[in-house]
């Protein structure tokens, strides 16, 4: 018997003992995860031109939001049994016996559906096609056939955590346009090698558990040469959104600064030797992208005079 269906059956024990609370339901929504995507979602909806009602705008970010939770519940639904092997996961509702995994299906399910429908209704069919595009993807794409199967799961999977912007953005334009594909090319292009770092200091359970992260597969080395060559391309690619006209020069400036700090902590995860640079690019990507994202919010918000 493998050890996940161990780490299964040990959880169905724990429930006898266990009850969900409403701190269970609100982990399954990944609000760390969450508040980033709604994050840059709404400075999606703020940097696209034309006005959006507040009472709309409000609405499109809380569909992103719940969308965002909504994955993350159906994450954890199909990834118990690994999750229950992970240190960093092993206390998630799931594993620790507060929460059926078919009750946690059906709330990941019916919170999908309804964050689409009411962003179809209230908003715009463009936004809410992109964000049951972004939840498919998440589910169906990175959980269930790229995370167990291949070193590029976090590469291509890593598109649908990129949405959100495109989300804010149609969410007031009704459209795709390349300046929004700009706020998706930065995620997109951030996702590796900010998942690369932690899976560096966490490469024994990702072996453990089955998971084939770069680190497991292809060595350490080869895991930093990615993380140096993407964080390379993150730089000039940070500055995309002032050349297509979204932002101003001090966003672009700003960018460049932020980008070459990036590139220099994964220079010193390539020439180290332990876990301190990753674990430190880890913690800076996740402030990196926050300012750059609260960059493009502040240049672009409205002037209340």
């Amino acid at each position: 018997m493998a050890d996940g269906d161990l780490a299964i059956e040990g959880t169905d024990a724990r429930r006898l003992k266990a009850e969900a609370g409403v701190g269970d339901f609100v982990a399954l929504l990944k609000p760390r995860v969450m508040s980033l995507v709604v994050f840059t979602g709404f400075a999606g909806l703020i940097a696209a031109p034309g006005h959006l009602h507040p009472v709309l705008a409000a609405i499109a970010v809380m569909c992103i939001a719940v969308g965002a939770g909504a994955a993350g519940a159906i994450n954890m639904w199909y990834d118990r049994d690994i999750d229950a092997i992970m240190t960093r996961t092993k206390d998630r509702p799931i594993p620790a016996g507060r929460m059926d995994p078919a009750e946690t299906l059906a709330f990941g399910v019916v919170l999908s559906i309804g964050s689409v429908l009411t962003m179809a209704l209230a908003v715009n069919f463009v936004a809410a096609a992109l964000l049951a595009l972004s939840i498919a993807f998440y589910v169906f794409v990175y959980t269930m056939w790229l995370k167990r199967r291949t070193p590029q799961n976090i590469v291509i999977g890593g598109a649908a955590g990129a949405f959100p912007p495109m989300i804010g953005w149609a969410a007031v334009t009704g459209d795709v346009s390349l300046a929004s594909i700009s706020l998706f090319l930065i995620i997109f292009m951030w996702t590796p090698p900010h998942f690369w770092a932690l899976a560096l200091f966490r490469a024994g359970e990702y072996a453990k558990a089955g998971v084939p992260m770069l680190p497991v597969v292809a060595g350490r080395r080869e895991t930093k040469r990615h993380i140096l060559v993407y964080s390379a391309l993150l730089v000039p690619l940070g500055t995309l959104p002032s050349l297509l006209g979204v932002t101003g020069y001090v966003y672009a400036a700003a960018s460049v600064v932020l980008g070459l700090v990036f590139l220099a902590g994964a220079v010193a995860v390539w020439r180290e030797d332990g876990d301190r640079a990753a674990k430190a690019l880890f913690g800076y990507s996740i402030l990196y992208l926050f300012l750059l994202y609260a960059l493009i919010t502040i240049d672009r918000a409205p002037v209340v005079s």
